[in-house]
């Protein structure tokens, strides 16, 4: 509630910060964005950087992830649909820069980072 001193510039705005109405799968789709091997790299070396098959949806595999359905995402690694990134992914997505660089989808579900090209 506004005091009279007050203008609308001068209070805060909390419903960024919680108390949201948004579902899961809503907070995961804002959170969603395309970025460049520069901002994945470190969460490769961390070994937490998982690629997933273009077939899914990454809001899917986020809300697998967030909803601890560990029965879904060990189907996905056997199946090769979800796919931690290794040395040989990395190598290739270093070496393209300029015109040539790769944009990713990226979605980040701590401790992990999900991501496909775009």
């Amino acid at each position: 509630m506004m005091t009279p001193d007050q203008s609308d510039a001068d209070v805060m705005k909390y419903a960024m910060f919680g108390g949201s109405e948004l579902t899961e799968n809503d907070k995961l789709t804002q959170s969603m964005g395309e970025v460049d091997w520069s901002y994945l790299a470190p969460h490769y070396k961390s070994g937490s950087l998982y690629f997933v098959d273009p077939q899914l949806s990454l809001v899917e595999v986020g809300l697998a992830f967030t909803e601890n359905r560990k029965d879904e995402v060990e189907a996905w690694l056997q199946k090769g649909d979800l796919v931690k990134v290794e040395a040989l992914h990395a190598v290739q997505w270093e070496n393209k820069v300029g015109e040539e660089a790769v944009q990713f989808e990226a979605l980040v579900v701590s401790p992990f980072v999900i991501c496909r090209p775009v």
